[in-house]
């Protein structure tokens, strides 16, 4: 199978780094401000997809406003055969469709930035008449870099943005608050980073192992202990639950605009 990246930035780099790592191979880029990389095919101008052998998978991570002419472009370039997959934010099944015409199959997808470790998670919908061939291309290709869920409806992938899509940052953000809390306890700060970082990493690493986190959170908690004293705080007034609901809830919001 051959597959083209078009758009090496931030997404579309962390793509290509954990295809590379787990072994992926007949892998070709086009994005004229990436540098090369050894094993990678590069491409100068779009129109030389026509000379890459065939299944061709298109995955298509540039910015969304370049969405509309890259498709086009891409479009006229594929048969039946193609699938294109798209990780761009915002740019519904139906615009792909009216852009690229009717011979390629359509999936959308929304990975987060832990696929360049192998340890993303994506959330895809396809588009109709997708078969387990192009499915099968799809498992290869993002399941290899972690946890890929299919959703029934295109409408979920609003909130599995608002989940997975930019969730890194929110633990990111209580790891950063995290350390501060323990540098105004008196901890040197690079010690206190340290401390932050391990645990959001090891936290996560039981996770993965076991996703009942209620449960991983009880078996950590004892009653009376130190753990309990800080969820109690965290759970006063429901603050923290109504939090998180409100920044969910804000994320897929604006991914609903950024569609619309």
């Amino acid at each position: 199978m051959t597959t083209l990246l078009v758009g090496c930035g931030r997404m579309g780099g962390a793509l290509l780094r954990g295809w590379l790592a787990h072994g992926l191979t007949d892998i070709h880029v086009f994005d004229p401000g990436a540098e090369a990389i050894d094993g990678v095919g590069r491409l100068e101008t779009l129109a030389a997809v026509a000379d890459l052998p065939r299944p061709l998978t298109v995955v298509v991570a540039v910015k969304p406003a370049l969405a509309s002419k890259v498709l086009a472009e891409i479009g006229l370039l594929l048969g039946a055969d193609a699938l294109i997959v798209s990780v761009m934010a915002g740019i519904p099944l139906k615009a792909m469709r009216e852009a690229v015409g009717e011979r390629p199959m359509l999936v959308r997808a929304m990975p987060n930035i832990a696929v360049s470790l192998g340890r993303g998670a994506t959330a895809a919908v396809g588009a109709e008449g997708l078969g387990d061939a192009h499915r099968g291309i799809c498992e290869r290709l993002l399941g290899s870099v972690g946890t890929l869920a299919w959703l029934p409806d295109e409408a979920m992938l609003d909130a599995a943005t608002a989940l997975s899509g930019s969730g890194p940052a929110y633990f990111f953000l209580f790891a950063e608050h995290l350390a501060a809390a323990g540098i105004g306890l008196g901890l040197p700060a690079d010690v206190a980073h340290r401390l932050a970082a391990a645990t959001l990493a090891g936290a996560g690493a039981l996770a993965a192992e076991d996703p009942d986190v209620a449960g991983l959170r009880a078996m950590v908690t004892s009653p009376g202990g130190t753990t309990a004293a800080a969820i109690a705080a965290f759970q006063a007034d429901d603050r923290l639950r109504i939090l998180i609901a409100e920044a969910a809830r804000a994320a897929a919001t604006r991914a609903g605009e950024l569609g619309g």
